[in-house]
């Protein structure tokens, strides 16, 4: 009996050993990893840890600022250079370097009368000739009518007739037309302790903008501090261009939105000049067709908003000397509006209507201060009566 539990004993442990064997075989098996856990995107990036080696050892010798490519900065952000301002041509004796293009239009007029008087036989047919040549030339009825009786007489005082003599005589008949004594001054100095103010009016297309820029250029030139008002705001791009105008001599352009209150531009601009103490202010406004009367009555407005700064010192009406007689009906409706003081002739240069600086200053009583013989920056000129002339009879 004994002996039968001996060797159960001994088989039961002999089990359990095989069975600790087996077990402990299977525990040693390895096991498969765990899946990655999700990324926690609100933790900090992990330190590194010491030991862990840089890409580029601490120990090495550090450079210098001068051995460090800084990265270059010029191609990103270009430094640009503000236009030079240039130095206008001065004003004295610009008629006289113009001469040749306004001789342009000798062949129609002074050429053409020196040809018609030096005929051995003035008859009625001759006279009439010479009329329709003066005609022809814009010079107007009255002042055509007088210059013919004057010549007739003197003339016949004359007799016998060379060509200097020819040209001295039409020199001085046309010279009394012109009226060598007005005063051609364009005034910029004001009586008050204000800048000169300068409005300049006149029709679309007659190069007013244009002109104003071209005055500006003849201030500067006289060492006028000039300040620009941009009161044209119904033309697309005309404070651009008078702007422009203004920047190539150094003159600031007061301006507002496109299709703001003239009268508000031209008021801000006068304020400004004072506040500067700028020499003139050139206030350039719409061109403006004389059939719109509305149109015309706001530019009485602008003038007598400028007006509660101080009086205007000048009012230039640009006229377009090709536009002939229909430039006087131009001429007439804004000199109702605005008190003109002077005119300024643009496009004289190669036209044969030389004779209109005669017809417009009949017909206002006011002087042609200033003619544009061409395209070029400096091709405004004061205008004189004696170059005007010599210009158009030739030597």
């Amino acid at each position: 009996m004994e002996i039968v539990i001996l060797a159960v004993v001994i088989a039961v442990v002999v089990i359990g050993a095989l069975g600790g064997l087996i077990v402990g075989s299977r525990r040693r098996k390895q096991l498969p990893p765990p899946p990655p856990a999700a990324p926690d995107i609100t933790a900090p990036p992990a330190e590194p840890h010491i030991g862990d080696e840089a890409e580029t050892p601490r120990d090495e010798p550090r450079r210098t600022i001068e051995e460090v490519d800084l990265p270059d900065t010029s191609a990103t952000a270009p430094v640009v250079e503000a236009p030079p301002i240039e130095v206008p041509e001065p004003t004295a004796g610009r008629l006289v370097r113009l001469r040749a293009r306004l001789s342009r239009s000798q062949n129609a007029l002074g050429k053409g009368l020196l040809t018609l008087l030096a005929r051995e036989h003035l008859d009625e047919d001759t006279w009439e000739e010479i009329e329709d040549t003066l005609l022809t030339a814009d010079v107007g009825v009255q002042p055509t009518q007088e210059l013919v009786e004057r010549l007739r007489e003197r003339v016949k005082v004359l007799g016998t007739r060379t060509p200097e003599e020819l040209r001295a005589l039409l020199r001085e008949e046309l010279l009394t037309l012109l009226v060598p004594d007005f005063d051609r001054t364009v005034h910029t100095e004001s009586p008050l302790d204000t800048p000169g103010i300068v409005m300049v009016v006149g029709v679309n297309g007659t190069g007013k903008t244009t002109t104003t820029g071209k005055l500006a250029r003849v201030l500067v030139a006289d060492g006028k501090h000039v300040l620009l008002g941009a009161a044209d705001t119904f033309r697309a791009a005309a404070a651009d261009q008078l702007q422009t105008w203004g920047e190539r001599v150094g003159a600031r352009t007061v301006r507002g939105p496109e299709g703001g209150d003239p009268a508000s531009i031209a008021f801000d601009a006068v304020k400004e000049g004072i506040q500067e103490g700028a020499d003139v202010v050139l206030i350039d406004t719409a061109g403006r067709l004389h059939t719109k009367t509305g149109l015309m009555d706001e530019l009485g407005k602008v003038k007598r908003v400028v007006e509660k700064h101080a009086p205007l010192d000048e009012v230039l009406l640009v006229l377009d000397a090709t536009t002939g007689q229909n430039g006087l009906v131009q001429a007439r409706v804004f000199a109702e509006v605005v008190n003109i003081t002077g005119i300024v002739l643009t496009k004289l240069d190669g036209t044969a209507k030389g004779g209109i600086v005669i017809a417009v200053q009949r017909e206002l009583g006011v002087p042609v201060k200033l003619i544009g013989l061409g395209e070029g920056a400096d091709d405004l000129a004061p205008f004189e009566p004696e170059a005007f002339v010599d210009a158009l009879i030739g030597e």
